[in-house]
């Protein structure tokens, strides 16, 4: 096999911004993840605040009250951000690969190629199903990979798996 070193160094001059095509159209998730995002915040914030309140008050350390006003102001942040942390959550099929985009301050774009693809995954958890909603989850090739795109109607994460698996197939075939 043949490898054309100057088409793939040229390949990295371009820009970033035109490679991973940031201002292009996203697939987005639902707008109802946030209420799963929201749910798992009020638990874990519930959680946090009752063990905040047993130091204060059961055990009697001082500075409990602070504590727990960090939790609560950490909560209110959550609920604040959620709405925007779930409209942030894309994915964009390419020639060759999914790009799936997430995150607010901190961007991340995780590229899987087709081929590389081994599994696809839906779960849906007791929150996603009363919403109708499925989380995609993909392993690959890679041992460390943890891939997901949350937050999908049922009947679209099911028509996307369905796309993929054939994408995939064709492309470990080297069709």
């Amino acid at each position: 096999m043949h490898i054309d070193r100057r088409r793939l160094l040229a390949q990295y001059d371009e820009p970033v911004a035109e490679r991973v095509e940031i201002d292009t159209e996203w697939n987005r998730v639902s707008p109802r993840y946030v209420w799963i995002v929201v749910v798992g915040s009020l638990i874990a914030g519930v959680v946090l605040a009752a063990a905040a309140v047993f130091v204060w008050l059961g055990v009697g350390v001082s500075w409990g009250w602070a504590l727990l006003a960090a939790v609560v102001v950490g909560f209110a942040l959550q609920l604040i951000f959620a709405p925007r942390r779930a409209r942030a959550i894309g994915y964009r099929m390419r020639e060759d690969d999914l790009l799936i985009r997430r995150g607010i301050a901190f961007l991340r774009f995780v590229a899987v190629p087709y081929g590389r693809m081994q599994l696809i995954d839906i779960s849906r958890g007791p929150v996603s199903r009363a919403l109708g909603l499925s989380d995609l989850r993909f392993v690959t090739a890679s041992s460390g990979s943890d891939v997901a795109i949350p937050g999908l109607p049922a009947d679209e994460a099911e028509a996307l798996r369905d796309r993929l698996i054939a994408l995939a197939e064709t492309r470990r075939a080297g069709l």
